[in-house]
C-alpha cells in the first residue's frame, strides 16, 4: 500500500473561526424558492416570515450554511434586459409571462435585499432563525461589475472601465451610453470576461481604481453585517493579470496590490470570521486562496467527474493538502446543467458520495436532492413542476446523516491506493478509496466511478485495531453490514467487488456476537 497524505483537519482547517472544517452548502434560488412557498401556502411568502416546518425540514438536512443565491435588488434596467430574451427560457418554464421575469442576479442594481423578498428585516429575520438551527448563512457579491443603472454611474463614473464616444458606434455591444455631470457623453463598458461577448446588463467596474476599492470595502463591510460568508462571482477577473488582459490601457496601470490581497483583510477587520468563496477557473484556484479566500471553486474535479475519467479524478485528490481542503466541489450548481442531465441517477450517487466526503467544502443545489432536470435561468423567478424522485432523495439523506459526524469535520483524511485482486485484473484502477479517522472512529470510504464491476483489494494495516476481535462493517448508504474478523482483514486487506457507480462508506464496530 502507499499511503498518499494525511490531513489532520482538525490542526489544518481553512475555514474561518466560527465555521466548521469541511461544510456543507446549499444553495437556494430565492425568488424561485419563495415563489413555491408562497404557491404552496396560497399567500406571500418573504425571508421574514418562511414557515418553521420549511425551515425545519432545511434544518433536517443538517446543510452547515444556506447560500441565498439572488437576494439583491436587481433594478429596472436589468428587468428591461431580460425581457428582451423571454424566448430563451421558454426551455425552462414552457408557460412563461413576462411577470415570472425578474433580471439577471448578477446585474445588481443595489446591495440591498430586494424589497419583494422580504427587504433587509426580513433577511435578518431569516437569519436569526437559521442562527437557531445551526445554520449560517452565505450571500452573492459580484466584483466585476454592478446593473446598467446603479448609482455610481452618475455619481462615480470614475468608478468604470470607459471608452471613448466613438466606441458607442464601433462596439455597441460593448460599450453603452451615459450622461456627464457636465451633460456630455460618455461610453461605459459592459461587464465581460476575456473569452465571451459582454454581458449587456452590465457596467465594467475597475477594479484597478483606488476609489472603487474604498466603495467595495464599505459595500462588503455592510453586507457582512447581514451574513455570515460571500459567494464572489467570478472572483478571478478582479486579479491584476486577468483584469489588465480584458481591458489593457482602458484599465490604467496595475495597482502595487491585488485587489482581493486589498479587499479581504478590510473586511475581515470589522467581520473576521466571515468566509470568502471564490467562483473561479483558469486554473488560478491556487492563487485566489494564497490572496484571502477560504475555498475556491474545484471545476477542474467537476469536469473530471462528468467525463467519467477515473484517473484524472484521482489526479485530482492528489493535490497538495491546503489546496484540497480550501475546494468547494460540486456536481451541479446554477451556472452548471442538472446532475440528472449529465450524470444520471447511479452516477450522480456515486459523484455526490465523492465530493461530501472529501476535505474541503461540498456544494449541493435546490433541486439536487430531488433529481430535477431542468436548469433555471438566474433571470426567472419561478420553476415548472418535476417528478421527485424518492430514491435518490432517500440516498441523500443518508449521506448527508452520515457526513454531518463530527468525523469529517474534525478528523484526519487520508488517500490509499487501491491494488489488484489477482494480477490480471485491472478494474482495480476504477477504484477510489480513502479514510477518515479520529479517536478511534474510522470511516472507508470506496468509490467506483466507472460503469462496469471493479475488484480491488484495499490495505487497512495501518489500523490500530486489536487482531483478535470481530468486526462489523456497517454499509451506511446501504444500510447493510457484514462480519470480519480483524486479523486476517489487517493482513491481507479488505477485497471488495464494487458495482457499477457503486458507493461504500464502511463504519468499523467491534461485533458483540
Amino acid at each position: 500500500m502507499t499511503q498518499l497524505q494525511q490531513i489532520p483537519l482538525h490542526i489544518q482547517s481553512a475555514a474561518r473561526s466560527g465555521w466548521k472544517a469541511n461544510p456543507v452548502i446549499y444553495e437556494i434560488n430565492t425568488w424561485v424558492w419563495l415563489t413555491h412557498l408562497s404557491r404552496k401556502y396560497d399567500r406571500i411568502v418573504t425571508l421574514g416570515d418562511v414557515p418553521e416546518n420549511e425551515l425545519a425540514e432545511l434544518a433536517a438536512w443538517r446543510f452547515d450554511a444556506l447560500w441565498l443565491m439572488g437576494v439583491w435588488h436587481r433594478g429596472h434596467a436589468t428587468r428591461l434586459s431580460a425581457l428582451n430574451y423571454l424566448h430563451e427560457y421558454r426551455h425552462a418554464l414552457p408557460d412563461i409571462s413576462d411577470a415570472d421575469v425578474c433580471g439577471s442576479a448578477y446585474a445588481i442594481c443595489e446591495y440591498h435585499v430586494e424589497e419583494q423578498l422580504g427587504g433587509p428585516d426580513g433577511l435578518a429575520r431569516f437569519r436569526e432563525r437559521l442562527r437557531e438551527y445551526g445554520i449560517k448563512l452565505i450571500l452573492d457579491f459580484a466584483p466585476n461589475h454592478v446593473a446598467t443603472d446603479h448609482r455610481w454611474i452618475d455619481e462615480h463614473s470614475e468608478y468604470f472601465v470607459c471608452g471613448e464616444p466613438g466606441d458607442l458606434n464601433a462596439f455597441p455591444e460593448s460599450f453603452f451610453s451615459a450622461s456627464k455631470a457636465d451633460g456630455g457623453e460618455l461610453a461605459i463598458a459592459h461587464g465581460r470576461d476575456p473569452y465571451f461577448p459582454a454581458w449587456i446588463d452590465t457596467a465594467q467596474l475597475n477594479v484597478f481604481h483606488p476609489g472603487l476599492r474604498r466603495a467595495i470595502i464599505d459595500t462588503l463591510i455592510e453586507i457582512g453585517s447581514q451574513c455570515d460568508g460571500l459567494r464572489c462571482d467570478m472572483a478571478m477577473l478582479a486579479t491584476n493579470t486577468v483584469f489588465s488582459q480584458t481591458w489593457g490601457e482602458r484599465a490604467g496601470a496595475n495597482p502595487a496590490q491585488e485587489f482581493w490581497l486589498e479587499i479581504i483583510p478590510a473586511a475581515r477587520e470589522v467581520h473576521p470570521q466571515m468566509l470568502f468563496m471564490a467562483e473561479v477557473y483558469w486554473d488560478l484556484e491556487h492563487e485566489l486562496q494564497l490572496q484571502g479566500f477560504d475555498y475556491t471553486y474545484d471545476k477542474r474535479l467537476y469536469d473530471r467527474i462528468v467525463n467519467g475519467d477515473v484517473g484524472e479524478v484521482k489526479s485530482s485528490l492528489r493535490a497538495a493538502p491546503n489546496f484540497l481542503r480550501s475546494s468547494l466541489r460540486f456536481i451541479e450548481n446554477h451556472d452548471e446543467p442538472r446532475a440528472m442531465e449529465t450524470l444520471g441517477e447511479d452516477r450522480q450517487r456515486a459523484a455526490a458520495a465523492l465530493i461530501c466526503t472529501l476535505p474541503g467544502a461540498s456544494l449541493l443545489h435546490q433541486g439536487q436532492l430531488e433529481g430535477k432536470r431542468i436548469k433555471l435561468p438566474v433571470q426567472i423567478n419561478r420553476a415548472a413542476d418535476e417528478p421527485a424522485r424518492p430514491m435518490l432523495k432517500r440516498f441523500y439523506r443518508r449521506l448527508l446523516r452520515e457526513v454531518s459526524g463530527s468525523i469529517y469535520h474534525d478528523g484526519s483524511w487520508r488517500m490509499i491506493e487501491a491494488e489488484p485482486i489477482h494480477s490480471d485484473d485491472f478494474t482495480y484502477q476504477n477504484v477510489i478509496a480513502y479514510t477518515w479517522s479520529d479517536a478511534g472512529d474510522k470511516r472507508l470510504i470506496v468509490i467506483n466511478l466507472s460503469g462496469g464491476w471493479a475488484r480491488a483489494t484495499v490495505a487497512l494495516d495501518d489500523w490500530q485495531q486489536s487482531v483478535d476481535v470481530e468486526l462489523r462493517l456497517m454499509d451506511i448508504l446501504s444500510e447493510s453490514f457484514t462480519r470480519q474478523s480483524a486479523g486476517p482483514l489487517l493482513d491481507r486487506g479488505l477485497q471488495l467487488e464494487v458495482p457499477p457507480f457503486g458507493a461504500h462508506i464502511f463504519r468499523f464496530e467491534q461485533d458483540a456476537g
